[in-house]
């Protein structure tokens, strides 16, 4: 009977710590359509997955009011960046942040504001790439579209987003790394560096495999390198670039979301939640099982380390690279 008497406050307060609510009061709940922010143009990179997020919110109903995708494209994210930072405490504007977020303020001394200026919510996921050629193409491997460009320097071309996106950085750390020297250009719209590959007014694309499945299948293109540590489940013949012997840091880019600063911890919950039940639904398994990308989901305490490392390793990249870093 003592033992029983001396067990419950014990019980009462482990009871307290389970049921606690939080320090904060949820209240919060977005009133008005919700902007979300991208630095790609339509068609590129983030506009697609801003635009698959928004479908898949409304389709399992998960937000009291909609969603606008916002392109601020100038200055390849400085513009995005800037945009954020202007709307200091606003909770109805986030924004998607990837690699190139934390590697063009790296390059640039325009660039006023750094991913460390804004609000840390969610990462959502990595997302793997793939060299590929045209499906008539000569080269066969990245060997030999490595040789090629050694023997004819700056001929051939390489079509990608811009010169801080994970396709440039991993096509200078190629360049690099062998000694071949090729032209990037700078088209936004992935569906637009695929068209120019097709008509062969490019040679090379870096995609990540979604971007080209169905042309894969066709035999449209041909995947000539995973740029992966290991071999993807869904292109299991493609060897990755070590295997070929070429030695390139691995960069996967990330996506996720980020906040004006100044926003109340109140909302900074209210987003996490909401991303959290997001990578629950049925819609986002899918999303992530047709697209091969890796779900990575990170909440905004981890999110600010996980930046800390991704500046580093992105200034050893451009370093490596060849490109000048001016912070």
């Amino acid at each position: 009977m003592r033992q029983s008497a001396l067990l419950l406050p014990i019980l009462a307060v482990l009871a307290g710590g389970l049921f606690a609510t939080p320090a904060w009061p949820q209240t919060y709940k977005p009133s008005r359509p919700i902007e979300l922010v991208v630095h790609s143009a339509p068609g590129g990179g983030s506009d697609v997955f801003a635009r698959a997020v928004v479908e898949m919110v409304d389709h399992e109903r998960l937000l009291p009011q909609p969603i606008r995708v916002v392109n601020k494209t100038a200055g390849a994210s400085l513009e995005a960046m800037a945009y954020l930072v202007e709307k200091k405490g606003d909770d109805h504007t986030i924004g998607i942040f990837t690699n190139t977020w934390v590697a063009t303020p790296l390059t640039s001394k325009e660039g006023k504001y750094t991913v460390k200026d804004l609000t840390p919510i969610v990462r959502l996921v990595l997302e793997p790439t793939i060299a590929v050629v045209k499906g008539d193409s000569p080269y066969k491997s990245m060997g030999d579209f490595v040789e090629a460009a050694k023997k004819n320097p700056g001929d051939l071309k390489q079509a990608g987003g811009s010169v801080t996106a994970i396709e440039s950085l991993t096509g200078l750390l190629i360049q690099s790394a062998t000694g071949a020297k090729w032209t990037f250009i700078s088209t936004p719209a992935v569906k637009d560096r695929i068209a120019n590959l097709l008509a062969g007014n490019v040679q090379i694309i870096i995609p990540q495999p979604q971007d080209v499945n169905e042309h894969v299948v066709a035999g449209r293109v041909r995947p000539i390198a995973a740029l992966t540590e290991k071999r993807l489940t869904v292109l299991p013949n493609v060897p990755t670039i070590k295997e070929q012997g070429i030695n390139i840091p691995i960069i996967a880019n990330a996506r996720g979301i980020l906040a004006p600063p100044g926003v109340s911890r109140e909302v900074v919950a209210y987003w996490e939640d909401f991303f959290a039940r997001l990578v629950k639904t049925p819609s986002w398994k899918k999303y992530v099982e047709e697209n091969q990308v890796e779900d990575v989901f990170l909440k905004s305490e981890e999110l600010a380390p996980f930046f800390d490392e991704q500046i580093q390793l992105m200034r050893s990249v451009l370093q490596q690279a060849g490109v000048k870093v001016v912070r």
